[in-house]
């Protein structure tokens, strides 16, 4: 894997999580091209699912696929409100649209504008764990009444697991959780129906393939899948995650989009809101014009290096 590894720093087109720059690493294995890609603040134990989804990818065989394509949800950052129409028509055909919100003070205008736009779009609201319990029952309300026929599910309004299930005996709107599974996996997820309506799992963040694909199981909830805004290579293999599980919702793996561009030949091109499941490479042209610094290519190199010495991951090469 060290020997095969290519650094890449692509700008993003907005301010996506606090990122102007997404830095990623691709590799290759003997089942394909994979991307280690965790947020250059994360810790080496955060780090270590990451990895074991990213070797996995390349040294495993794939789950088998249940569909040939994948409805995509439009992902909305908190943008200028003459902005929404650009991000909005880089998802052709996307039924549903998930949007960045702190409050309804804040964001109501925002998800006017979206529904300006598609106005028979169903509204996926992430919150990511930015409310308290009150705030929560407080914002809910204002939103549901103001755009109720439109509002699909509440993504993560509460960072902690005893308030999302306090939050789910109040309220009639579904709740999803994302961060409350990917930090608590740990969990006894048989019983997440008593906390939310939903789960939210992502292919690095989880472990990889056969870790999604158990916690799915365990879950026994509507699932979506959704990308850590990482590049074709990876989204490609949440799309691949995603058909081998054969969720009906729409996911949100349409993010390349909000990136300068994608390095890979072929392109994930939304067509109707949906996404073919295809085997995906990286374009050399594509990987020379990104590649990042030496001095950021030795920065991963290293924390590659301690990522892989944190931990044992001898079965995913043998």
């Amino acid at each position: 894997m060290l020997e095969d590894f290519q650094v890449l720093a692509i700008p993003t087109k907005t301010n996506f999580r606090g990122i102007n720059l997404r830095e990623v690493v691709i590799f290759h294995g003997p089942f394909g091209y994979s991307e280690f890609s965790p947020f250059v603040e994360y810790s080496k134990n955060e780090s270590k699912n990451w990895m074991r989804a990213a070797i996995e990818a390349a040294y495993k065989p794939k789950p088998e696929l249940r569909k040939s394509k994948v409805k995509i949800n439009a992902t909305l950052p908190k943008v200028d409100l003459d902005k929404v129409k650009n991000i909005l028509d880089l998802y052709p055909g996307a039924k549903t649209i998930k949007i960045k919100v702190d409050s309804f003070v804040e964001d109501a205008k925002l998800v006017s504008k979206a529904l300006e736009y598609a106005p028979s779009a169903q509204i996926r609201l992430d919150v990511n764990g930015g409310w308290d319990l009150q705030r929560a029952r407080e914002n809910i309300e204002k939103f549901d009444q103001e755009f109720s026929s439109h509002i699909e599910y509440y993504e993560q309004p509460c960072a902690e697991l005893s308030e999302l299930k306090k939050l789910k005996e109040i309220t009639k709107s579904k709740i999803a959780a994302d961060e409350s599974i990917r930090k608590n996996l740990d969990f006894k997820f048989e019983e997440l129906s008593e906390y939310v309506d939903i789960a939210i799992l992502k292919w690095q963040p989880v472990g990889g393939f056969n870790a999604a694909c158990e916690l799915a199981e365990k879950i026994k909830l509507p699932v979506v899948i959704s990308s850590a805004l990482e590049t074709g290579i990876g989204v490609g293999l949440g799309l691949h995650l995603a058909a081998s599980i054969g969720t009906e919702l729409a996911c949100g793996l349409g993010t390349v989009g909000l990136l300068e561009a994608d390095i890979v030949n072929e392109p994930l091109e939304i067509i109707d809101g949906e996404i073919a499941v295809i085997s995906r490479t990286p374009n050399q042209e594509q990987i020379a014009k990104y590649r990042a610094s030496e001095e950021r290519w030795l920065w991963w190199k290293k924390r590659v290096e301690e990522v892989l010495g944190s931990g044992d991951f001898d079965e995913y090469f043998n």
